[in-house]
């Protein structure tokens, strides 16, 4: 089937374009085989609107939380007074800067969280928040077995782009790495929750 929807529409149910009424999943580049007739119970529509809206909300944390340590942990190792820095003003506002992003994430996190099931007294600390979630999701992606290993070498990692970066620049593509790793494990979580809500009809 062939979308008619403008690439610009956010994922959710819509009316069917095959014209059967029906709502059909749009996943924001195509349309989904997932559908429910309407009048359907809005508990199975809130369960795929509840795994679109985790991907959105966590996908804007990821880059939030990245974007935020890797623009503080630059501007710490140029900070006015060190070997090579920067302007005070630029120092003290790219600072600002960074914290918003990641109390920006910190929320957002707190939120996704909360929509995996956990708790919030882990998900409002910055750094063990990421940890956290991406513990969550590979947990209900492989099983608890392989989410502890992955959040050990996601851990072990983030230590050394914190405590290593301004000795070691390319550590910077650690954190990118980690948040391609972390939005790609939020895709396949979100693709099996609406898969699992369109199994249920």
């Amino acid at each position: 089937m062939s979308p008619t929807v403008n690439q610009t529409v956010p994922p959710g149910w819509y009316p069917d374009p095959g014209g059967s009424r029906s709502w059909r999943v749009w996943n924001g580049h195509e349309w989904t085989a997932v559908t429910r007739p309407f009048g359907e119970p809005t508990s199975t529509i809130d369960a795929v609107g509840g795994a679109v809206a985790l991907g959105r909300v966590t996908r804007v944390g990821v880059v939030a939380f990245f974007a935020g340590l890797g623009l503080l942990a630059s501007t710490l190792a140029h900070w006015p007074g060190t070997a090579e820095p920067t302007p005070r003003w630029f120092a003290l506002s790219a600072s600002d800067l960074a914290v918003a992003l990641l109390l920006l994430a910190t929320v957002l996190y707190a939120v996704a969280a909360r929509t995996l099931g956990g708790t919030l007294a882990l998900a409002v600390i910055p750094a063990v928040n990421v940890l956290y979630v991406s513990a969550l999701v590979n947990t209900q992606l492989h099983g608890p077995v392989l989410a502890q290993r992955r959040l050990l070498g996601e851990g072990v990692l983030l230590a050394l782009v914190v405590f290593q970066l301004h000795a070691q620049p390319w550590l910077a593509v650690v954190p990118a790495f980690i948040a391609f790793v972390q939005v790609s494990n939020l895709g396949e979580l979100q693709a099996r929750r609406i898969g699992s809500a369109g199994a249920g009809t």
